[in-house]
């Protein structure tokens, strides 16, 4: 054993002093160094990958999470249906050869999947009555706060049977008649009847309001492609109820999985769809009719239950609605457990996010891989501020791969 005199022991002491205490070369500057200015209603959250918090900045204030909101719906969706969940629509044939639709909620019943299901359905049918169509798994009287009357396509309400997000998109061809803008999607007698009271030359827009009409609409697409695979009907497209005396013909099972179904609502930010999965996941958990209510409460018992989050308050889920609450810590427990799945959002470069705006809001919450280490997390929340979002998106990043290239020394800002 070397033999130290005190002064040694001493010196030695001090020099393990100034090492705990020097900051480490890897980290770089200090964060809040490198930041623009954040303003006092500003909220910034940065963690490493075990969580612990590099960076707050009014972590634990309430804010209105906009669009980052849909990570929580898409989690609990993932929770509680299963990654490879598949949405049904069943076909039905009554006694008087009508036939029926009953829908139970998928959001993707695109044209291409009804050209798909009239495919299935023509060798079962030469010709049918009425079709009747049976949208009773959800209430007729959901509303879902924030959501306007516009006919913007962020404004398309939700139902149990719907075609093509409740949208059309169409355009005006050079003699002023109305033509569809896709070609896998037809003009149908509903559209053309409504399309000029919107006044607006082309474009995606909701043109659904009336629960029949919605009905209506996704009814005239299935007896268009039926027409075209020569099975005629002789009847009306109304509403109806599947009865004890009718026969199952078919039972159609969505293209995509709950995680593909997810992942397009996260990367086109679609506000129908978020509340599509919300009110189904009610019918699911309590039982049909689906109501906006048995949405919530799944997913108010989910934070409570699953994710030890006390005080998130939701209105809906898509973020639309201001009533919905939460912070920059309780977005960081989401994150955390949303990890596992955060292929499905968007990004490049290692970074990988969901972001949010509403009038003077701006968020984004998301993902930085770190080599070797897993994914740092971050949360900005911006109200009524100048600072471009970019900007702050760079000093975080850059800082967390120098941090994230040593043992980067965690810094508690105010939380």
């Amino acid at each position: 054993m070397v033999k130290r005199s005190p002064l040694a022991w001493a010196l030695i002491a001090l020099w393990c002093i100034f090492r705990a205490a020097a900051p480490n070369p890897a980290s770089g500057a200090d964060l809040s160094e490198l930041l623009p200015e954040l303003s006092p209603g500003d909220v910034l959250l940065v963690a490493d990958s075990d969580g612990d918090i590099l960076y707050g900045h009014n972590a634990n204030r309430m804010y209105t999470p906009a669009s980052t909101l849909k990570i929580l719906t898409a989690l609990a969706a993932l929770h509680h249906f299963g990654a490879s969940y598949r949405f049904k629509t069943e076909f039905y044939l009554d006694p008087e050869q009508n036939l029926k639709i009953k829908g139970y909620g998928d959001p993707l019943l695109t044209s291409e999947a009804w050209e798909q299901i009239a495919l299935e359905l023509a060798p079962a049918l030469e010709q049918f009555g009425n079709l009747l169509v049976d949208d009773s798994y959800f209430s007729s009287h959901i509303v879902i706060p924030g959501r306007g009357n516009s006919t913007n396509p962020y404004d398309a309400p939700v139902g149990a049977l719907c075609a093509n997000f409740n949208t059309v998109f169409y355009r005006y061809d050079k003699k002023g008649r109305i033509v569809s803008a896709e070609p896998q999607t037809p003009i149908t007698p509903l559209a053309r009847e409504k399309i000029p009271a919107l006044e607006i030359e082309k474009g995606r827009y909701t043109f659904l309001r009336d629960r029949n009409e919605i009905g209506r609409y996704a009814g005239e697409l299935l007896v268009h492609f039926l027409n075209r695979r020569g099975v005629s009907h002789s009847g009306n497209i109304r509403p109806g109820r599947i009865g004890t005396t009718d026969r199952l013909l078919y039972t159609y099972r969505s293209g995509f999985s709950m995680e593909t179904v997810v992942a397009k609502m996260l990367t086109y930010s679609n506000n129908f769809m978020a509340n599509q999965i919300l009110v189904s996941m009610g019918a699911h958990i309590y039982g049909p009719p689906g109501t906006l209510e048995k949405g919530i409460s799944v997913l108010d018992r989910y934070c409570r239950e699953e994710l030890r989050l006390q005080h998130v308050q939701l209105a809906e889920g898509s973020g639309i609605s201001r009533r919905n609450q939460l912070s920059a810590m309780d977005m960081l427990g989401i994150l955390r457990s949303f990890a596992k799945y955060r292929h499905l959002l968007t990004g490049e470069g290692g970074i990988r996010y969901k972001s949010g705006t509403l009038a003077g809001i701006r968020t984004r919450a998301g993902y930085i891989e770190v080599p070797d280490q897993g994914p740092y997390y971050f949360v900005i929340f911006l109200k009524d501020s100048e600072i471009d979002i970019e900007d702050i998106m760079k000093a975080v990043a850059g800082h967390i791969h120098r941090a994230g290239s040593g043992s980067a020394e965690k810094k508690h800002g105010d939380v």
